[in-house]
């Protein structure tokens, strides 16, 4: 028996031998084949044979609301190009903010222009949520992100029943209203802008710590400090896309349904069979109207509501 193992054992090593003897052999005699679909013309892996990575041609006169951007500061212009890096190659990102801003720009526009707040802080919307009715952690909501006590502060109505922070009109213009004043305060829109992520409070802080009064020339938090570079760049890339290599055209944009309005100044018990009266379905009804956070409105007030439902022949509910 003892034999036996030491034969078998011996079988053993040769054969682990012979085994990577042949690896080795094979290795430079029998490559292994890369299928053709993933070859280029030249034998070569790639994705898009003119696909390029390059460094981004920052336009040398950015504004920023009417502002001038020291773009002379070497600090400066790293942390433009970051933002341009960061935003030009997150394509799909960026491809999904030029089809949701062909849609929504033209609600938020005019309400800036009604409070000659300058038409950039609309790419500030873009940098809050992406345009989309997010919450952060912190409870911030909807487009422009407001939190709850600064909704209620400006007039907006926040309850279980009912959230105006959903609803894009009345939160530009309270977005804007916060805008304008932290501008008288602070004495440029830069600096407005700032307040409007960190708070004045922090703001107010920064500028004391370090007797500066200059957005550019303040040391603030990481996300503070990269956020009007961010607007610069997004506003940029969205306003000359071909410029960094998106291809989009008209019929790729997404674009508003239209609507008329209804009036209630009731309760409303039901919203999905509130919805059928209209010929939609209650996801249909919650699309057009996020405010609404609830399947019913109490309303035990009488207050007036302006519900918003799309024309007809632009949803399919036979579903």
């Amino acid at each position: 028996m003892v034999v036996l193992k030491k034969i078998l054992m011996i079988l053993g090593v040769v054969f682990v031998i012979s085994t990577l003897v042949f690896a080795v052999q094979r290795s430079p005699v029998d490559p292994i084949e890369i299928p053709t679909e993933i070859k280029d013309k030249d034998g070569k892996k790639n994705v898009a044979p003119e696909y390029t990575i390059s460094a981004i041609d920052i336009p040398n006169n950015l504004i920023f609301a009417g502002e001038r951007v020291p773009q002379e500061d070497p600090e400066i212009m790293e942390r433009i190009d970051r933002e341009f890096l960061v935003n030009t190659y997150w394509q799909s990102n960026a491809l999904l903010l030029m089809k949701r801003a062909h849609k929504y720009f033209p609600v938020i526009e005019p309400i800036l222009r009604k409070h000659n707040v300058p038409e950039d802080f609309k790419y500030l919307a873009v940098a809050e949520s992406g345009l989309q009715n997010t919450v952060s952690p912190a409870g911030a909501t909807g487009f422009w992100q407001i939190m709850k006590a600064t909704a209620r502060e400006y007039g907006l109505e926040v309850n279980g029943n009912v959230d105006e922070r959903y609803h894009l009109e009345k939160a530009t213009d309270v977005a804007c209203r916060y805008l304008k004043r932290y501008k008288e305060k602070f004495g440029s829109w830069t600096l407005a802008a700032a307040a409007y992520n960190a708070g004045p409070g922090s703001i107010n802080k920064f500028m004391n710590i370090q007797q500066a009064n200059d957005y550019y020339d303040l040391l603030l938090g990481e996300e503070t400090g990269r956020y009007v570079f961010r607007i610069l760049a997004i506003k940029e890339i969205l306003s000359n896309p071909g410029k960094y290599g998106y291809e989009v055209e008209n019929q790729d944009f997404y674009s508003a349904v239209p609507t008329f309005n209804v009036e209630v100044d009731t309760a409303v018990a039901n919203f999905a069979d509130f919805a059928s009266q209209y010929g939609i379905n209650y996801k249909v009804l919650k699309r057009h109207n996020p405010w609404l956070r609830e399947p019913h409105l109490n309303n035990a007030s009488g207050k007036k509501y302006i519900i918003q439902i799309p024309n007809k022949g632009y949803y399919s509910t036979s579903r």
